[in-house]
């Protein structure tokens, strides 16, 4: 599939950081589009953090819980909005918390924060990026393959499988459905999606391929030359890594207006 050279930019929502600057509403729809068209009999691999799922509740319930646990009034009033990265100092200045007692919480809450976001349990505060359901469901009701491959390991597979139903994606164990996860949690997710995309191949034709993060993106362009990559700019683990050539990104799955 060749890309529209065509396609319209939000040059004022670029990221210094990754060099992405996403297409604009009209040029998103029109690529999500041609992707569905084309999907037939073949693979299209999702991450699932920042990509389909919007992981800013889940950090916002864990945040009022660890204001509540040390007794901040300040951080018990937390909200998705506060997250606009993964910088707990950066969510906890947005909530309106003094310097001071940022230096001395951040250490404590990220601890309280590891016990808690990487467990099945808390799978259920996540919401849909927009449209992502949606664009997932027409991808496989025109004979797709689905796979979502995650840098979540396997003890969260219960929570991930339960909030993927609830949001009203493709269930994992469907024909045609595939959930890829880490074996153990301490696994770096650089090297697990490196290592599970040579497994893709024995899926069948890897169409195209949706991450937020610029080095696991990279990863499948590397992989995959002729698959359509796509970076999700919504937030990522703030890692000063370029996107390969030929990788466009988009905000969002929005397709209507």
């Amino acid at each position: 599939m060749n890309l529209n050279t065509e396609f319209g930019y939000l040059h004022d929502r670029a990221d210094s950081l990754t060099g992405a600057i996403p297409l604009d509403a009209g040029s998103t729809a029109t690529l999500l589009t041609e992707l569905i068209q084309s999907s037939a009999k073949k693979i299209l691999a999702f991450d699932l953090d920042s990509t389909l799922l919007n992981n800013r509740p889940r950090n916002a319930v864990i945040m009022r819980e660890f204001g509540d646990d040390q007794k901040q009034p300040l951080l018990c009033t937390a909200t998705a909005e506060h997250f606009q990265d993964w910088s707990a100092r950066n969510a906890m200045a947005a909530i309106g918390l003094a310097n001071r007692d940022i230096d001395r919480l951040v250490d404590t809450y990220r601890s309280f924060w590891l016990d808690r976001f990487f467990t099945s349990e808390y799978c259920q505060y996540d919401v849909c990026v927009p449209g992502a359901a949606e664009f997932v469901n027409d991808v496989y009701a025109g004979d797709g393959t689905v796979c979502y491959l995650t840098g979540r390991h396997e003890g969260m597979r219960k929570g991930t499988e339960d909030s993927l139903a609830k949001l009203g994606f493709p269930v994992p164990g469907a024909d045609r459905v595939e959930l890829l996860m880490k074996p153990h949690q301490d696994q770096s997710d650089d090297l697990f999606k490196v290592d599970t995309l040579q497994k893709l191949d024995t899926l069948g034709s890897v169409f195209a391929a949706f991450d937020n993060e610029p080095t696991h993106i990279n990863s499948y362009r590397k992989a995959f030359p002729r698959a359509v990559c796509i970076h999700l700019l919504t937030d990522h683990s703030m890692r000063a890594v370029k996107l390969s050539d030929e990788i466009v990104s988009i905000l969002d799955f929005v397709r209507f207006q």
